[in-house]
């Protein structure tokens, strides 16, 4: 063989040999989810609403924060709040709220709702941020789990923190506010609670508060942006480990909507101007109306996705939250921890 047939009888070794390795070797792993903070959703937003300001972290001297506590441990992994409890010593118990923050179940961090939680301990609430395992993490319904451990947690020291464990509400904004409503609708399904069980404090909540957070995965319109085929995957399709066509039966038990029952606590529906985010929420508040439930829908007009972490928006979400609240947990009888009267 010449000097031309050998060089060419390397090269297609070496090339064959190329592709067996890439061949044994793993896949690079997908890039990161961008980080769903504050700070980067204001870098995209402020541009078309160049007036808008982050909602302050501060905490004022009115309110006690208590950080990092671990209200869990998933597979050695610590699960921590934060509370924002007011100063004041307490006439009597506190009703609690229990943060869920969003970021399409696979990205964000509890201070996202810090500013907002802060407001809420300055009229009077027990204020808790939450994290819990996302998506890359645990899939669908592992953050269901933990925010009803969240609430357990909060229940089962209720008398720590001068907390009324009869009012406890459950809220969250985007995913987390889809996350909120679920767990909320599913007060007692022992499915969705594995800490659960005889004995278990209660994990019940008495009232939900869901910002622009889906309430029905399973609609076309909802599918159009949550299942776009352009996205691999999309994140709701990494949440539940699949496509619609592929994960039906997750898409559908994942909506509050399907959960509606007598029984629900009353739930409060604050809206964007982004159609997007309310899919469900009629035919929701339609099943709500129908059994009587209490429930709500305020819409904070010409707003963008994520408004709750910014003034001016931030006050209007915090005043329907607070005006709910006082009318559809208005203080109980009886000791903190025991079971809501009827």
């Amino acid at each position: 063989m010449d000097g031309s047939g050998r060089a060419m009888m390397c090269a297609l070794a070496a090339t064959l040999a190329l592709a067996a390795c890439a061949a044994r070797s793993p896949a690079p792993p997908a890039p990161a989810p961008e980080s769903y903070t504050a700070e980067t959703t204001y870098a995209k937003l402020a541009p078309a609403y160049p007036f808008i300001r982050i909602a302050s972290r501060a905490v004022p001297p009115t309110v006690r924060a208590i950080t990092n506590v671990t209200y869990v441990r998933r597979a050695g992994h610590d699960l921590q709040l934060d509370l924002y409890l007011p100063a004041a010593a307490a006439t009597a118990p506190r009703p609690a709220i229990v943060f869920v923050h969003g970021g399409g179940w696979r990205a964000g961090v509890r201070a996202n709702f810090a500013p907002m939680a802060i407001r809420m301990a300055e009229r009077g609430y027990a204020a808790v941020t939450i994290s819990y395992r996302l998506a890359g993490e645990a899939p669908y319904p592992a953050a269901i789990h933990d925010a009803k451990a969240a609430v357990r947690w909060v229940r089962a020291h209720a008398g720590a923190y001068g907390i009324d464990g009869d009012r406890i509400v459950i809220a969250g904004g985007s995913a987390g506010g889809q996350i909120a409503a679920l767990t909320g609708v599913t007060n007692g399904e022992g499915r969705f609670d594995p800490d659960g069980g005889p004995g278990a404090v209660s994990s019940a909540v008495q009232a939900i508060v869901n910002i622009d957070g889906l309430s029905d995965f399973t609609s076309e319109e909802a599918r159009r942006y949550e299942d776009d085929p352009a996205k691999q995957p999309s994140s709701a399709g990494a949440w539940f480990g699949g496509r619609y066509a592929e994960e039906t039966a997750l898409w559908r038990d994942a909506s509050p909507l399907f959960h509606v029952g007598p029984d629900t606590p009353p739930v409060l529906f604050i809206g964007s101007a982004q159609r997007r985010f309310s899919v469900g929420r009629d035919a929701m508040v339609d099943r709500l109306r129908a059994l009587g439930v209490p429930h709500r829908v305020v819409l904070v007009p010409d707003t963008p996705h994520s408004f709750w972490l910014f003034d001016p928006w931030l006050a209007p979400t915090v005043d329907a939250t607070d005006a709910f609240l006082r009318e559809v947990i208005p203080p109980r009888t009886g000791r903190p921890g025991s079971p809501p009267a009827a």
